[in-house]
């Protein structure tokens, strides 16, 4: 897949769709569903839509039976919805969305239907839901669940994600000087990323771009802040291709690197690289955030870790499972987790490192790593 200036959202194959339609089916079945409805308000739930039908408008309802599959619009997306998705497309202006799903659920024989309770306001399901005569159905986790485990479709959107954020940081590292503002850095970041084929960076986020005592706020948002020789910066970024989304964390220096920043950043190697090694099917979320934070807490900085060690990524940055002190989840084959240890002291700075991981059957796959973990001291 060569690298070009992105012109085309990318469709979904006919044939990946169906197939997922069809597990959707399955799912369906073992709850006992006649159907199963979804809504997209104004881009909320637009991830889900995109899976399971093709679609990327910010307006839509989804009703699938075990026999059928319904996507309506507005008349915004008339051209859109036909070109993306092989569902059958209506066109209708005159009721709201949940109106149209109550409403064509009534006219129906359904007697039990699902609905994502998780994705519809409580004010909404009583007003037009409740009246409506038939058995709604939490069926929150049956997309979710279908979205966790990766196909070779997403996988190769995943990688080539990751190729293009990769590259993209490299290109701009080599245009970084004292005195550009953390801003310009995320301007230049978001441009390479798009000229290398990308839709975008992030779907719903800025980039993090934090640099002297600033990257001790693991969310820091860029700002007018300059860079300084000597001082450390960290950059969590990714790119956006098909609809798939990279999530990488690296950190530079300019001129030369501050003592305790490779002090520090010898730990989080150690840390990254034991997690890393014993990804694999199976292996519980927490104990994969236990070995990381257990080479932390060793080198006297547990309480400077202050956040899990990653968590899912697909269609949106953060998805299950999480990696984490408070996970549940068991990691399984078809996942994408990102690792991401990171240390924080107030009033100094901090650093993390994060890449990007496919769970195999034999272990794990890094989507993101090359070669340069470690902080890249920039010549100025």
């Amino acid at each position: 897949m060569k690298n070009k200036i992105f012109k085309e959202i990318i469709k979904i194959n006919t044939e990946i769709i169906k197939s997922r339609v069809e597990k959707l089916r399955s799912l369906m079945s073992e709850k006992n569903l006649d159907a199963f409805v979804l809504i997209v308000h104004e881009r909320a739930n637009s991830e889900s839509c995109h899976y399971i039908s093709g679609f990327r408008g910010s307006s839509a309802a989804l009703i699938i039976t075990m026999n059928e599959e319904f996507l309506t619009t507005d008349g915004r997306y008339q051209t859109q919805s036909k070109e993306q998705s092989p569902f059958k497309i209506i066109i209708q202006s005159e009721l709201s969305l949940p109106e149209y799903i109550a409403r064509a659920v009534k006219d129906s024989n359904f007697k039990r239907v699902g609905y994502e309770a998780e994705k519809i306001s409580h004010a909404e399901f009583q007003k037009f839901f409740a009246p409506v005569k038939v058995e709604w159905i939490d069926a929150s986790d049956l997309i979710l669940t279908l979205r966790r485990t990766k196909d070779d479709y997403e996988i190769s959107m995943l990688r080539h994600a990751a190729k293009i954020g990769r590259e993209a940081l490299g290109n701009v590292l080599k245009k970084v000087y004292a005195g550009m503002s953390e801003i310009e850095f995320e301007i230049n970041l978001t441009q390479e990323i798009k000229l290398l084929g990308a839709e975008k960076g992030w779907a719903h986020d800025d980039f993090i771009v934090a640099s002297g005592t600033r990257s001790a706020m693991c969310h820091a948002p860029a700002t007018l802040k300059k860079f300084s020789y000597g001082e450390n910066v960290t950059v969590d970024y990714g790119a956006m291709f098909g609809g798939y989304m990279s999530d990488i964390t690296r950190n530079f220096a300019l001129g030369c690197a501050d003592k305790k920043a490779l002090e520090l950043n010898e730990i989080l190697l150690k840390a990254h690289g034991e997690a890393a090694k014993i990804l694999r099917p199976g292996i519980a979320g927490r104990d994969v955030d236990a070995t990381a934070r257990k080479i932390i807490s060793d080198a006297g900085y547990g309480e400077n870790f202050i956040h899990g060690l990653g968590h899912g990524l697909g269609l949106e940055v953060h998805e299950t499972p999480r990696l984490s002190r408070f996970s549940n989840d068991i990691l399984k084959v078809g996942d994408v987790v990102t690792v991401e240890p990171g240390i924080y002291i107030e009033g100094w700075g901090g650093l993390r490192i994060e890449d990007d991981y496919l769970i195999t059957e034999d272990g794990a796959e890094c989507l993101t790593f090359n070669d340069n973990q470690s902080i890249e001291i920039l010549k100025l």
